[in-house]
């Protein structure tokens, strides 16, 4: 189960949006907007196609983790590789463990561990999204259900996972979470 951890948190520390960022010469993503190293940052640059690669690549690295590990070590192993997939996104190693906020990730590991729960957190970003406009918003609501949604569909062993990333999420919303409140925070797709 170690291995299987640090597997997970090794593939989740591949900062995917900065790597993609320089290679299309977009600048240090640290540098722009808000300075996170995820999707919705990428998008900041008024690159579409990079942040998309982006978002597909964050979310497929928690999969991937899950995926690989339940093949290999079973679903004890995948649960631990995708929230250590999860928690090497928002604290990398090769980033001086100065990493991104984990939503692409959290809802990657969701749909690898329970493709209905993973697809209901994602349609409550969406929902959430279409109606805010506010990316950040949408990722805290998407998060905070997620446990109460595994509860709901008797996923009792998805709950404490999911309740992890939950958590991160919110702690690593906290400058969002001021700005909600005082109504500063940019909406989906504002440039940085």
């Amino acid at each position: 189960m170690i291995l299987w951890t640090i597997f997970g948190y090794l593939l989740g520390s591949i900062p995917f949006g900065l790597v993609i960022a320089r290679a299309l010469g977009l600048g240090d993503l640290r540098a722009i907007g808000s300075g996170n190293i995820g999707a919705t940052n990428v998008l900041r640059t008024g690159n579409k196609p990079a942040a998309l690669a982006t978002l597909l690549l964050d979310s497929g690295k928690g999969a991937i983790a899950v995926l690989v590990a339940r093949q290999f070590g079973g679903d004890m192993a995948a649960v631990l590789a995708g929230g250590a997939a999860f928690l090497g996104h928002c604290f990398p190693v090769w980033l001086g463990f100065k990493g991104g906020k984990g939503v692409a990730t959290f809802l990657g590991t969701l749909i690898a561990l329970h493709w209905p729960l993973g697809l209901i957190a994602c349609g409550v970003w969406l929902l959430t999204a279409a109606v805010s406009r506010i990316s950040s918003l949408s990722a805290l609501l998407a998060a905070a259900l997620s446990p109460v949604f595994a509860w709901g569909m008797g996923r009792t062993d998805l709950i404490a996972v999911s309740l992890f990333m939950a958590v991160l999420i919110v702690v690593r919303h906290r400058p969002n979470i001021a700005r909600l409140l005082d109504g500063t925070e940019p909406r989906i797709g504002k440039k940085g």
